[in-house]
């Protein structure tokens, strides 16, 4: 049963979505108002989360693979959807489908129905279609364009109850971040105040904060001994101050690995894994069936090994994938933590 839940009023999470081309890209560019992404982008394989303000509020973006994209796997594709739900967890308050004013296609006035199948389908009420426009066009006559003018636009619109605003592709352009932003609070207003929320969504929660509570048992005594240093070296409100900064910038870097690694992520993947297995030996017998029936026989062994050892190489790289995902630079706050304040001594006044 899809659900809505209230969120922050302060704060807003933003999925963006596209069907094709740069458009998802150079919105979020727009909302952002710095070059996340060049122009030339058109599609990406990974997820990302990226946090900053639209018009002085405090946003959250998070960008998936283009929901039209054929140049990833199915089982790709299905991983980084269940990965962007856990950057954008516990739901956005709104969905964010852009689309190019000028190449609209007939995969695109059927875009509604495939996000309803992969967010669920209660999804819509929280979706609004973002229109990429080009040059220095007047942004009235634009949306009486939409609604009145082209028929195709004002179809696609429709679909999504009549919510849409048109933005520049030129990011630097802001003239109409403030519009955008009070859209986007009347559409959650409208709803109660309420963020998107469904059984996938609660999944990716609970298993980023099932990873998160893993994580934290892990560090658990890197944590006491950092204290303990810090005792030794701060006294009364210094030390409280230094402990709480400390714990917030663990706590940011526990949850940026949880979320772009987890359990359901990993039983995503090997799911993959074992897909690829079978289709491997698939494929090799069906390049043996020139060969004959021993050929069959052969190529499908190959086929099935080769399967097997990328299968086998890459439950390797499931088994210390936690290694290998570094959060950012600024997030590695215990290292830098620990070499500025603990390499050399220093001198104390106590009260």
């Amino acid at each position: 049963m899809d659900k809505r839940k209230k969120g922050s009023a302060k704060d807003l999470r933003l999925m963006v979505v596209g069907s094709s081309g740069p458009s998802q890209f150079q919105l979020t560019n727009a909302i952002l108002g710095r070059e996340e992404f060049s122009k030339d982008v058109t599609s990406t394989s990974s997820s990302m989360k990226m946090v900053g303000e639209l018009s002085g509020r405090r946003v959250t973006v998070v960008n998936g693979p283009n929901i039209y994209d054929k140049d990833i796997s199915h089982a790709k594709r299905k991983m980084e959807l269940r990965r962007s739900k856990c950057l954008c967890m516990p739901g956005p308050h709104a969905f964010l489908v852009a689309f190019d004013m000028e190449k609209i296609s007939l995969n695109d006035m059927k875009t509604v129905t495939l996000l309803k199948k992969r967010f669920g389908k209660n999804c819509f009420q929280h979706c609004m279609v973002l229109l990429a426009y080009e040059g220095n066009l007047d942004g009235a006559a634009l949306e009486n364009r939409v609604r009145k003018t082209d028929w195709y636009l004002r179809e696609l619109i429709e679909g999504y109850s009549g919510r849409f605003h048109v933005f520049n592709k030129n990011w630097r352009d802001r003239s109409q971040e403030r519009s955008l932003l009070q859209k986007i609070d009347l559409m959650v207003a409208s709803l109660g105040g309420r963020y998107y929320s469904s059984k996938t969504f609660q999944k990716a929660e609970d298993s980023v904060k099932k990873e998160e509570r893993r994580l934290r048992k892990k560090r658990a005594g890197e944590i006491e001994k950092t204290w303990n240093n810090m005792e030794k070296h701060y006294v009364a409100e210094e030390l409280c101050s230094q402990k709480d900064t400390y714990i917030a910038n663990v706590g940011a870097e526990i949850q940026t690995k949880a979320e772009l690694d987890n359990s359901w992520l990993r039983t995503s993947l090997a799911r993959g894994l074992g897909t690829g297995l079978v289709v491997g030996a698939v494929v090799g017998a069906l390049f043996g069936y020139i060969e004959g029936p021993g050929g069959m026989v052969l190529y499908g062994i190959i086929g099935g090994a080769v399967g097997g050892s990328a299968g086998g190489t890459a439950q390797v790289a499931i088994k210390h994938m936690e290694n290998r995902v570094a959060p950012p630079a600024r997030l590695n706050f215990n290292s830098i933590f620990i070499n500025r304040f603990f390499t050399a001594p220093r001198s104390l006044q106590c009260d």
